[in-house]
């Protein structure tokens, strides 16, 4: 599900944008491209510092929007390439999700895992 554009667009320097809607309303952060790992079931696997009201917010509603690109990828009409990804989330704490993240941030208090619903390529 997850495509090869994006495989690549991971691979280069870039920021990233997580939307979640909790019961004060809209909140948005941001990370790296860099920093998601793709887990076997493709899954996004985002490290977590701080996160605190993402987190919160994923636990009222799992729903998240994330929007990412690279102007050094080729897009549908030239140079830059973004998608917009749709999906449930959850904050791992442990086991292999986590482990795999934290081996790789020793700053990780959780993982941020993405299953995604639908994954568009939006340029």
């Amino acid at each position: 599900m997850i495509p090869e554009k994006l495989l690549e667009i991971l691979k280069q320097d870039g920021i990233v944008a997580i939307a979640t809607l909790g019961q004060d309303g809209p909140h948005l952060v941001n990370t790296w491209n860099s920093y998601i790992r793709i887990s076997a079931d493709g899954r996004l696997l985002i490290p977590a510092g701080y996160m605190h009201r993402t987190e919160a917010n994923v636990t009222y509603n799992p729903e998240v929007l994330i929007t990412l690109g690279s102007s050094k990828v080729q897009g549908l009409h030239g140079p830059g390439a973004g998608f917009l990804i749709k999906g449930k989330a959850a904050f791992i704490t442990s086991g292999p999700d986590f482990d795999l993240l934290k081996s790789k941030f020793d700053w990780l208090r959780a993982t941020l895992a993405v299953t995604p619903d639908s994954v568009t390529q939006t340029w």
